[in-house]
């Protein structure tokens, strides 16, 4: 991955600012009209494209350029940049009924219609044959056009239709299955085919797993899980590299689907972009969704390996797909882009620039409203693209954390299979929950697959990983016996890859690290909970635990018939090497898992960025002599927050002291002297 967000913002002059760009929506004589309105606002760049391959190619082989010719002239006249993107999430309809075997078939059978986006099998050849088709002309015609400054490779791979169950993924499923093990013998091991007598003999036999009479094989489905994001994945680099040919030169990026989606595995997808941009809506329903923002920005930077990354899509207000579509208050819209910005985005995008006034998104926020430039929200947005413009002097610097959460969607994908212990423990669950703990200590972590470089980390969480690789097992104890802290969570270490169980007792992969073995597990039923030694009751996830030279930090007071035995550890920590691994045998209520995790930050010297109150946010980001604090007020008062020899970045000084409204950010340029100290802690 290159720094190719930084020489696109040099190029644009400032950190990117705008959004998705429709004007097949909407009449010629309104094109200028945005344009100038666009200039208005800030924008200096737009996502053009996305969903016109109906436009672009309205009959087979039968291209149309007119209509981006006049848009990309006009936008770049204007001096704002184009990020062009291939249309292929939207097939045409006479793409699916010329093909209709391409549509897709969900787990019962049923063919699925055109008459939405993604209305397509990822392994179709026909889809492959025509999307690269389209791609070639699209590259061929806007190659050296001087307003496309980056390329955008389909929308939100995997979003629609992330598992297809027909027969041509069936056969791709059989090929795939063939490179990952070579022959049926590795196959019926991994998947443990002798159970229900479902051993394999030959590889027609292995069909994707459809909805059947039981329980499906967990193997098969996890398999099918990669294999499924593996065949997007390979789509992505088909087109990826057309456009490298064709367009050499020109950064490639793809608009990851809110990093909190099980549907493909990001990491895999962020790998092979230049630059990598996400979209994030929030859950207006949610009054902590303000972590919730803060979690999916820090994924982001993890997936971009700590560098900048690019907001493709947020919203300016309401969107159009919850129960309830709830408008942002006001001020909301800001507090959001500054907390992405704070966390690492040198980009803050919106879907979309103008509201629809048709179709299925026509009541989804925009930056210029169904009641235009006299709206709260367009001054918002006019307002925004000013501070950003002051702010650009933020890009290039990066964020510092001391702190990696492990994030890993194979193990997400196994832990949510069938017939587990308890459909209660959810990955995503438990993430949110060690995250929100951070959070409140004000701890800044970054989220990173288990795979990733762990030695820059003063502690390393884990807050779910029921699934973990051989390798990536053996990382976390060279990470630990070298020096670090490391934290597991309940039900870590149980399977391998294969989501098969480790044998000699649990937990499998970390027995040695944790210094301990689980006799047994013992989920909790609904309104049930035990006591633990802090006065605190932990719900759901207990676990019946030996220690075998670690010691317990918090244990089991009480709890119901058949659960842990009163004293048994609950949290133990276990000297390993030069450091210390650390295990969670429950799921920890929110006071015990901060008390917890502020205990190993403490101890492992991963520091707050700055003394907050509750519910601010203070974040650092930094690079060479350039170090600015992030302060964020979700509350509704007004705090003070201690800072020494800083200034705002109008260039007035600080008087020991910053004040931070309700509901407002203020970011503080710190001196460099300060910076040191503060990072050095």
């Amino acid at each position: 991955m290159t720094d190719a967000l930084h020489t696109l913002t040099q190029q644009l002059g400032g950190i990117a600012y705008g959004g998705d760009y429709n004007p097949e929506q909407w009449p010629t004589d309104i094109w200028p009209e945005d344009v100038r309105l666009m200039r208005e606002a800030g924008v200096n760049l737009v996502t053009v494209g996305v969903f016109s391959w109906s436009r672009l190619e309205p009959r087979p082989g039968a291209y149309e350029w007119s209509l981006l010719d006049t848009v990309l002239d006009l936008l770049h006249a204007a001096g704002i940049a184009v990020d062009l993107a291939t249309p292929t999430a939207a097939p045409p309809p006479w793409f699916s009924k010329a093909h209709p075997a391409s549509l897709p078939r969900n787990a019962s059978g049923t063919r699925l219609t055109h008459g939405s986006r993604q209305a397509f099998c990822p392994s179709s050849p026909d889809y492959a044959r025509a999307a690269d088709a389209m791609v070639t002309a699209l590259a061929n015609r806007y190659a050296t056009h001087p307003a496309v400054v980056m390329w955008h490779v389909h929308n939100e791979w995997g979003n629609h239709n992330a598992l297809c169950y027909c027969d041509t993924s069936g056969a791709a499923f059989r090929t795939w299955l063939r490179d990952r093990y070579g022959d049926l013998g590795g196959l019926n091991d991994a998947w443990g085919t002798d159970f229900w007598g479902q051993r394999y003999g030959d590889w027609a036999e292995i069909d994707p797993p459809r909805e059947t009479t039981a329980f499906r094989n967990p193997g098969q489905e996890l398999d099918y899980r990669r294999f499924s994001s593996d065949a997007l994945l390979a789509r992505h680099r088909a087109e990826s590299a057309l456009l490298r040919d064709l367009a050499p030169g020109t950064p490639i990026t793809t608009n990851l689907l809110g990093t909190l989606e099980k549907k493909v595995d990001g990491h895999a997808f962020a790998r092979h972009c230049d630059i990598v941009s996400v979209d994030h809506y929030l859950v207006a329903a949610d009054p902590g969704n303000h972590v919730d923002l803060a979690l999916n920005a820090d994924l982001a930077r993890g997936m971009a390996g700590g560098r900048p990354w690019l907001l493709m899509e947020h919203s300016t207000s309401a969107v159009n797909w919850q129960p309830v579509n709830v408008p942002k208050a006001p001020g909301e819209m800001r507090r959001n882009s500054l907390t992405h910005l704070a966390r690492g985005a040198d980009g803050i995008m919106f879907f979309q620039w103008r509201q629809s006034r048709a179709g299925a998104e026509k009541w989804h926020s925009a930056m210029l409203p169904h009641g235009g430039t006299g709206t709260r929200t367009w001054g918002e947005v006019t307002a925004l693209g000013s501070e950003l413009a002051a702010l650009s002097e933020v890009r290039g610097t990066r964020v510092r954390a001391e702190v990696a959460l492990l994030f890993d969607w194979p193990a997400w994908w196994a832990l949510e299979l069938e017939a587990r212990p308890s459909e209660g423990l959810r990955h995503l669950d438990l993430v949110r929950q060690w995250y929100g703990a951070l959070w409140d200590l004000g701890v800044t972590c970054d989220l990173v697959a288990p795979d990733a470089d762990l030695t820059p980390y003063k502690a390393v969480l884990a807050p779910s990983l029921y699934l973990v690789a051989d390798p990536d097992a053996e990382a976390l104890h060279a990470y630990v016996r070298g020096g670090g802290h490391a934290v597991l969570g309940p039900f870590s270490g149980a399977v391998d890859a294969h989501d098969r169980v480790r044998t000699g007792g649990h937990p499998g992969a970390f027995r040695d690290l944790l210094g301990l073995a689980v006799d047994e597990y013992l989920p909790l039923r609904e309104g049930e909970s035990a006591l633990l030694s802090d006065g605190a009751r932990a719900p759901l996830w207990t676990e019946r635990v030996e220690a075998r030279g670690c010691t317990a930090w918090l244990r089991f007071a009480d709890g119901p018939e058949g659960g842990p035995a009163r004293g048994g550890p609950a949290v133990t920590r276990h000297a390993y090497g030069d450091g210390t691994g650390w295990y969670v045998a429950a799921a920890l209520p929110a006071r015990s898992l901060r008390d917890l995790l502020g205990t190993v930050c403490q101890e492992a010297g991963a520091a707050p960025a700055a003394a907050v109150p509750p519910g601010v946010e203070a974040v650092r980001r930094g690079a060479g002599d350039r170090s600015y604090l992030f302060l964020v007020n979700h509350t509704d008062r007004e705090v003070t927050v201690p800072v020494d020899g800083h200034t705002l970045l109008d260039g007035s000084v600080l008087p020991g002291y910053v004040s931070v409204p309700a509901g407002e950010v203020v970011v503080v340029r710190e001196s460099l002297r300060t910076a040191e100290q503060e990072a050095s802690r």
